[in-house]
């Protein structure tokens, strides 16, 4: 009994690693996914992009939906509030690119994580813990250094849309986390893609005009997303987080943002002063200083539900 219970502690270790490297390998998906927002931004296109994009990951991920599985009038009802609050958070970001910089995007969108508690205290009323506290004061000012440089007291245009983005990325956190847990995740996550792509798509047809979706770099850039960043990224993430403890993944995942201007860099040439580099490590110390909590309350098995803000 005692050398099954080594066998049995070593590959869970084992496991929890290849969890570990799998949700590293999504944190570099997603972050340089924000590298296809950034395509789109200089093609002046944002809600058809999101549409052509949700959409697509929704019929990528069919295939993969339980076929012993049926929608009820539950689940539609989650899937379409989701889809909802996923389509505002996808617009503002989106739109927000048009007039940022595509790290600026990546980690005040990353915010998500320290404001969802708030949210959870408002809408479930669970106090918030005195760490979420003191990186709200953190990431606050971590922001101002990101989007001014310094050099102001207003926010640009394109980082105060991130941040109000960041708001309803976090509710989105809050819907899955307490409703979208109940039922089958895939066909979950393919059924209010959807909802979100149409929506977009719709408000597209508004505002856009679909000739501007015709150029190849836009084309490929939809393509990517939806496949990978959408697509692959969540996929990958639901078995990373069945199989690593819900602080592991949060601290791992925060790892996007980073990513994100890594990529921007090196494939968009876009640039951070020193002062909103300070400003990145300071909302990365931030997200990462609100999930240390989980060390002190959450249980080594219990799963974490964190989705993709991209």
């Amino acid at each position: 009994m005692l050398l099954l219970g080594r066998f049995s502690l070593r590959l869970d270790k084992t496991l929890r690693l290849k969890a570990n490297l799998t949700l590293f390998a999504v944190a570099v998906i997603w972050g340089t996914g924000f590298i296809t927002q950034g395509i789109a931004a200089q093609y002046h296109v944002a809600y058809l992009f999101n549409g052509a994009s949700f959409m697509l990951a929704a019929v990528i991920l069919i295939p993969f939906v339980p076929r012993t599985k049926k929608i009820d009038r539950a689940q539609f009802k989650w899937m379409l509030l989701a889809g909802g609050i996923l389509f505002i958070a996808t617009a503002l970001q989106q739109v927000g690119i048009l007039y940022t910089k595509v790290g600026n995007a990546g980690f005040l969108t990353s915010l998500y994580a320290v404001f969802t508690p708030f949210l959870l205290w408002l809408g479930f009323r669970e106090q918030p813990h005195w760490m979420d506290l003191l990186a709200v004061i953190a990431a606050t000012i971590g922001a101002y250094f990101l989007s001014t440089a310094g050099k102001g007291l207003q926010f640009q245009k394109g980082d105060s849309l991130e941040i109000i983005g960041a708001i309803f990325w976090g509710l989105h956190f809050v819907v899955l986390g307490k409703f979208a847990s109940r039922f089958e995740p895939i066909s979950f996550a393919s059924g209010h893609f959807f909802i979100t792509g149409l929506l977009n798509f719709l408000v597209g047809l508004i505002f856009e005009h679909l000739g501007q979706l015709t150029p190849l770099p836009l084309i490929g850039a939809i393509l990517y997303r939806a496949s990978l960043s959408i697509g692959v990224g969540y996929t990958l993430q639901v078995w990373g987080q069945k199989h690593t403890p819900p602080t592991d993944a949060a601290l791992i995942l925060g790892l996007e943002a980073v990513f994100a201007v890594i990529a921007a860099w090196l494939i968009l040439g876009q640039f951070l002063l020193p002062l909103q580099i300070m400003g990145c490590a300071i909302i990365l110390a931030a997200v990462m200083f609100s999930q240390l909590k989980g060390l002190f309350h959450a249980k080594p098995d219990s799963p974490a539900v964190i989705h993709s803000p991209d």
